[in-house]
């Protein structure tokens, strides 16, 4: 290949028909390009109306992924001006469609690295070569075991991370240049995809227990070596496996799960800016989860963490939380419970013996929650009927149907502000329309992790963070939380997407500042504002 078509199909360099003549001259691009030179304004403008000529959503996916591919500084720009339409194309839910049509769609890797438990001997030359030279600080992996409202879908759920690393990019300012998405492919247990003639990935069963923990133990120590400086994000691993890489790992290395503390934060950050408008206190609250996978047990271990931080004991705060999954509330003498759901579990003598609590109903009846949060699945399992009950006995209900994509939903934040009579305070797991109800306007807050990680990976990448801890992530949650105006009726509890940009600044500076002040800075740092400033990227040429 010469010179001039490396540079043109290398996306981090490459501005198309934006390189000025003096560039083609010392380039060598001279009658490579069309002769008109176009700024990048008028290429984003062309590009948009490419995009909107898509009438499906995959279809505009495919569109934006190949920009990606050829101009990362185009893409990026055009994304910042419609970042509230492309979020949904680029990441959930469409992201779900281009995972299950992976193997058909495949064009090429995104620079992503792959990492085959059957080849442990090349996991420092995976990333190496996937990094090709370029500075890593961030890196996103996923073994995509563990896809919420997807479940197990093997190597295609590297697009998992692609995305994920986009909406740092978008909304926070992570040089794309420094980002490494990685898929970790320890087998499948989806039979379709081990069916699939055309599936890329490895096709035996999941690799469980001894070595596939090897294996992680050899990515991290490969990832610490080649890129010390980088934010290891993990994304999207199994309900068995999550919680245990993350407790090895957090209070050594700068590092953060999504599922885990992503989850948990934003949804803290959503009951925080609840609470801002009930004018009532955390420590008050009873909160049920419903769906006690990583997502439902990280969001009670995150906000049993703010309940100490308010000056409850653990006993205390462990006091205010129940959880149920598909047995029903989790007791202690349940079989199988996971050391997470361990935490929770509660004693059956707190109930009477004629209670059998097996379903989500009885255990509302039984427990008169005020904080009820969905992780679940469970289309619709937040009834009329469970929603009256708990709001019979809330003065503010706050409840959170998070599971994703819309078809998996617990309920409709338009249903639950009818079925409260606007009492509810609603934050949904996918956007959701105003809803008008008996002439007050309720804006729907979207409990996104998107809200929440993109500043809170960014702030400690420009802190040169040693590690995240929960006082950073508690910081980072009442900083979202106090964003939003609780005097406006009808407020929402989280701040709306179209903000993210701005937000995600303000909570990076926070977490900069947070991780400075606890002096956990590799380079002694005085000012947050100005590392931040100093490590954003922007899109121009």
């Amino acid at each position: 290949m010469n010179n001039a078509q490396a540079i043109l199909k290398n996306p981090f360099i490459n501005k198309g028909t934006a390189f000025s003549l003096a560039e083609r001259q010392q380039l060598n691009l001279i009658g490579a390009l069309p002769t008109a030179v176009q700024t990048i304004e008028e290429q984003a403008k062309q590009a948009y109306g490419q995009f909107q000529s898509k009438e499906q959503p995959l279809e505009k996916r495919i569109f934006l992924m190949n920009l990606f591919n050829t101009n990362r500084t185009l893409f990026y720009y055009l994304m910042g001006q419609h970042i509230v339409e492309f979020m949904p194309i680029v990441y959930d839910p469409v992201v779900a469609e281009s995972i299950e049509q992976y193997n058909e769609l495949f064009m090429q890797s995104q620079e992503a690295a792959f990492i085959s438990i059957d080849d442990p001997d090349n996991v420092e030359a995976s990333l190496k070569n996937a990094a090709s030279g370029r500075d890593i600080r961030l890196v996103v992996v996923t073994d995509a075991e563990g896809i919420l409202g997807m479940g197990d879908w093997g190597v295609n759920g590297v697009d998992i991370a692609i995305g994920k690393l986009m909406v740092y990019t978008a909304a926070a300012g992570v040089d794309p240049a420094q980002v490494l998405p990685v898929s970790i492919d320890a087998g499948t247990n989806n039979q379709k995809l081990l069916d699939d003639p055309l599936y890329l990935g490895n096709r035996h069963q999941r690799i469980y227990g001894k070595r596939y923990y090897e294996l992680i133990d050899k990515f991290v120590a490969a990832v610490e070596k080649l890129f010390p400086e980088s934010l290891l994000h993990f994304e999207d691993f199994g309900r068995s496996n999550a919680a245990n890489i993350l407790e090895k790992y957090q209070d050594k290395i700068l590092t953060f799960n999504d599922d885990i503390q992503g989850t948990g934060i934003v949804v803290l950050a959503g009951v925080l800016g609840a609470l801002n408008i009930s004018h009532e206190k955390i420590t008050d609250q009873k909160f049920l989860t419903f769906g006690a996978g990583t997502a439902g047990v990280g969001i009670a271990q995150q906000l049993m963490d703010e309940l100490m931080r308010q000056g409850l004991s653990a006993a205390e705060a462990r006091q205010h939380f129940y959880l149920v999954d598909k047995q029903g509330l989790l007791f202690e003498d349940t079989p199988d419970l996971t050391p997470g759901q361990k935490l929770f579990a509660r004693s059956r003598s707190e109930f009477a013996a004629s209670e059998t609590l097996t379903d989500l109903a009885a255990a509302v009846k039984a427990v008169q929650p005020t904080v009820m949060i969905g992780t679940s699945t469970q289309p619709g399992a937040f009834t009329e009927a469970i929603i009256k009950e708990m709001a019979a006995h809330a003065k503010r209900p706050v409840i959170f149907p998070l599971s994703n994509p819309t078809r998996l939903a617990e309920a409709k934040a338009e249903d639950l502000i009818k079925w409260t009579a606007g009492r509810a305070l609603v934050a949904t797991g996918i956007p959701a329309a105003d809803v008008e109800y008996n002439g007050v306007v309720y804006q729907i807050g979207q409990a996104n992790n998107a809200l929440m990680y993109p500043g809170v990976g960014f702030g400690a990448i420009a802190a040169a963070g040693k590690v995240i801890n929960g006082e950073t992530l508690s910081a980072a949650s009442h900083a979202l939380g106090g964003i939003v105006d609780a005097t406006l009726p009808g407020a929402a509890v989280l701040p709306p997407v179209a903000k993210i940009q701005e937000f995600s600044q303000t909570i990076a500076e926070v977490v900069a500042q947070s991780i400075i002040e606890q002096g956990l800075s590799k380079e002694h740092l005085t000012d947050a504002k100005a590392a931040v400033a100093k490590a954003k990227w922007v899109p121009k040429y």
